[in-house]
């Protein structure tokens, strides 16, 4: 009796797993099942904009589907990207509420609101070191101070966030669009920003996932392979500036509870620095059903 019930809980998650919603990048408007939890984690490799070095942060998240309209998620990161070894950055917590859901047969609609703080403890700038070698012997060494006005709280910088996301669910294909306000505070530590950073800005995304395998729905642990697009921009609304970045990913997701992804974000366009401007991402995700 317990495995026909675990077995009709997972072909009703295969049913959340086949819209397509998944995405890497961005939430959709739907949430993890009640009272499931989903484990991940990223691995995200970013070549510098300053110099020729490679910086890379691994992010650990929990998602607790907390009732069928409300949904939280718990992250925290660590990075080489401001020293030249690992470190803990910070921690933020997302909160989301889904407020629309039209659903039919094959398709639905649904919107949600959403919430996020983060407070991190990485410097407010990046600091990048030559060392030149003198004509008459011994050396010298130039420090340089980089600054950003790309807001990203996923272990940049501390700040929060508030916004609005609608996903479209139509058969094998799912649309969805996030707009947020966005706003930047100081990083722990006493690591201030300048007067003349940014402190908020308009994010937005448009995100679109299709099911190319299976062809039809025959059991749990057949493979799914998702192929995904996502655009993902800002722009700043103290200070003039935007960016725009586009991220192709390749998804699996096996026996309908672990997910692989691959994604490769890059920009197409910007007016403002940035850190990096390229991103290799690798995850795993683990999704535990009837966990509380």
């Amino acid at each position: 009796m317990v495995k026909k019930i675990w077995i009709i809980c997972l072909c009703v998650y295969l049913q959340k797993l086949q819209a397509q919603e998944l995405y890497i990048f961005t939430e959709p408007a739907s949430n993890v099942p009640a009272k499931s939890t989903v484990m991940r984690f990223n691995g995200m490799h970013m070549p510098m904009q300053f110099d020729n070095s490679t910086s890379s942060r691994m992010m650990l998240e929990a998602m607790f589907g907390l009732s069928s309209k409300w949904m939280l998620k718990l992250n925290t990161t660590a990075s080489d990207m401001f020293q030249s070894r690992y470190k803990l950055e910070g921690a933020g917590a997302y909160l989301k509420y889904r407020f629309i859901s039209n659903d039919g047969l094959h398709s639905h609609f649904r919107m949600a609101a959403f919430g996020k703080v983060s407070l991190v403890g990485n410097p407010a700038s990046m600091t990048r070191t030559e060392v030149h070698n003198l004509p008459g012997g011994g050396q010298h060494t130039v420090k340089y101070q980089h600054y950003t006005n790309d807001l990203s709280l996923d272990g940049t910088q501390s700040g929060w966030s508030a916004g609005l996301v609608g996903t479209q669910l139509l058969h094998k294909l799912a649309v969805s669009s996030t707009l947020a306000y966005t706003r930047r505070i100081d990083n722990l530590g006493g690591n201030k920003f300048t007067a003349i950073d940014a402190r908020s800005a308009m994010m937005y995304s448009l995100s679109a996932g299709y099911l190319v395998f299976p062809k039809s729905y025959k059991n749990y642990k057949q493979v799914n392979l998702n192929l995904y697009t996502e655009f993902l921009g800002g722009s700043l609304l103290d200070q003039s500036g935007s960016f725009l970045d586009m991220a192709p990913a390749v998804q699996l997701i096996f026996n309908s509870t672990v997910k692989l992804n691959a994604a490769y974000r890059f920009q197409l366009n910007s007016t403002i620095n940035r850190y990096n401007a390229r991103q290799f991402l690798i995850g795993i995700d683990w999704s535990f059903l009837n966990t509380f």
